[in-house]
Order: C-alpha cells, then sequence, then structure tokens
C-alpha cells in the first residue's frame, strides 16, 4: 500500500516539505561519498581498519540511546562490540573508558540531526514520498515556521521514546520515520476524509485519509524495523494525532489571508465560510468506481 498522492490543494507553497527534502537527500549523498572522515587507527588494538564512510556519518551525528542516557560519546570498545566482535546491539558499558570514537559529539544536539540522516536508499525514499504526501498541507495549516518547529519536536519525541525502550542501544538512530509519522497523525486528525491516490497490488485507488492512515498505524505493530524501530513510528503518530486535536481545539476555524481560499477538506468548514458539499457526494463523483470507502 504505497501513496503517490493526496487530492487535497493547498493555499500556500510548501517550502519547509521541500527543504526537509532537499537536505535529507542532499545529506545521504553526502554520508555516502566519503563526507565521513576517515580514520584508520581508531579501532587498531581490535585488529578494525576502516569504518565505512556511512557508518562514521551515522555515528558522528546521529542519536544514540546508550549516549543520551550516559550523557557521552560512545567509547570504542563499545562500537567495536557493536559491529565487530559479538554483534550485539546493546552493548552500552557504564565502565567503559577507553576513549572516545568522537570526543566532541554534543550527544543532545544528535537527537535534531538523526532526523536527517537514512541508512539505506529505501529507507529515504519512503519517508521522502510520505512526507511529499502529506507535509504539504500540514504544512499549510501550520504555517513555514509552525510546520517545522512540530516536524523538528515529533522527530525528538520518536527519538526519546527510542531512547526509553532501548536504553542501552549502541546502534545509531537514524531516519526521519518518526517526524514523518507525526506529521501523518495530525493529517489524520484534520483531514480524515481527504482522497488518497494510492497503489494497491499494482491497482491506483483512492483510499480516505482515515482508513489508509489506521491501516499504516495498525502495520507498525507487525513490521520489524530494527531493534524497537516500530516504537518511534508509534510515538510520532501519537505525537501527531495529540497535537492536531489540541491544534484544532486551539484554533478551530482557520484564519484566511485575503483572497485565499478554505482548505480542501477541512472538517471546520473553512474557517466559518460555510460546510463543503456532503461528503458522500465528493466521493460518489466523478469517479465512484475507483473509491474504497
Amino acid at each position: 500500500m504505497l501513496p503517490l498522492f493526496d487530492e487535497n490543494p493547498t493555499s500556500r507553497t510548501p517550502f519547509v516539505t521541500w527543504a526537509l527534502i532537499l537536505v535529507s537527500i542532499g545529506l545521504y549523498v553526502a554520508a555516502n561519498l566519503g563526507a565521513g572522515i576517515h580514520r584508520t587507527d581508531l579501532f587498531a588494538a581490535f585488529e578494525v581498519q576502516q569504518l565505512p564512510d556511512d557508518l562514521q556519518f551515522s555515528l558522528e551525528y546521529a542519536a544514540v540511546p546508550c549516549e543520551i542516557i550516559q550523557q557521552r560519546p560512545l567509547q570504542r570498545s563499545e562500537v567495536a562490540a557493536t559491529y565487530y566482535e559479538t554483534g550485539d546491539p546493546l552493548s552500552c558499558d557504564p565502565d567503559a573508558d577507553d576513549g572516545a570514537l568522537f570526543p566532541n559529539k554534543r550527544v543532545l544536539l544528535a537527537m535534531v540531526s538523526s532526523i536527517f540522516l537514512h541508512d539505506g536508499f529505501i529507507h529515504l525514499a519512503l519517508n521522502m514520498l510520505f512526507l511529499w504526501v502529506f507535509g504539504n498541507n500540514v504544512e499549510d495549516r501550520l504555517g513555514h515556521g509552525g510546520f517545522l518547529a512540530f516536524y523538528l519536536v515529533a522527530g525528538v519525541v520518536a527519538t526519546v521514546a527510542y531512547v526509553a525502550f532501548q536504553a542501552a542501544g549502541t546502534v545509531a538512530i537514524v531516519g526521519a520515520s518518526g517526524a514523518v509519522a507525526g506529521i501523518m497523525g495530525a493529517y489524520l486528525v484534520w483531514y480524515p476524509d481527504a482522497p488518497i491516490r494510492t497503489l494497491l497490488f499494482l491497482i491506483l485507488v483512492d483510499i480516505r485519509a482515515r482508513w489508509f492512515l489506521l491501516a499504516w498505524f495498525a502495520v507498525q505493530f507487525f513490521t520489524w524495523t530494527g531493534p524497537g524501530g516500530w516504537i518511534a513510528h508509534v510515538a510520532g503518530f501519537v505525537f501527531g494525532v495529540i497535537a492536531g486535536r489540541i491544534v484544532r481545539k486551539l484554533q478551530p476555524r482557520i484564519r484566511l489571508r485575503p483572497g485565499q481560499r478554505a482548505p480542501a477538506w477541512d472538517e471546520t468548514g473553512g474557517a466559518g465560510h460555510g460546510p463543503y458539499p456532503h461528503l458522500d457526494e465528493v466521493w460518489n463523483e466523478p469517479h465512484h468506481e475507483r473509491y474504497h470507502r
């Protein structure tokens, strides 16, 4: 079930959504083209000559549960145990003191930078696709600055949830999944009936946003995305739903600029400009045979 686009027009250009996508793609390219600094002698004691560039990049700039809990960068022995010796992703050792891999790393700031990093092309492509489909309408509702703040906070909340679940983890947390899940949660609250053009078993269909997003949320509990990775998706989505409901309560009517059209599929009736046509009529015309209810 792959979303391609939503039939939910916006009234402002989603500059922040575009920028987030470009930054994420740029950092992925940088991480895989040697942007990491080569350190050939870091693991001489462990008979390791060099870490791959993308792994170095992640360990230097991404959040790691052990680092956040211990409030210090990973030690060389912890990295060696995680990636070269036992392969244990829970190799946090409170007594390790054999030299930090990246001694100048700011472990709390990494909770933000890790949102923009990804561990593979498919991981990046899926996150950016979902951000492209759902981000523009949420940005339209919150404004550019509000959307950026919402995105970052959702990502940090997802990271905190993961750290709480995996406190001894020594594997870097990368990906925009938690932040994007927050966007999806807010979209569910604000535009539950918006049609989502979806590729379903090689067939193009339109599915109401509520059913698409709830199905995605349910699938997270049955999908293996790494040690506890699903918890970040769930936490981000729940945060988005809660934040979306708070915003709807505080701002039940959207304030429109002069000449601005009311957002499509907004359940508030578009800032008091009258209700939209009955949703069943909208869904039945003009291509009712395509729609899954």
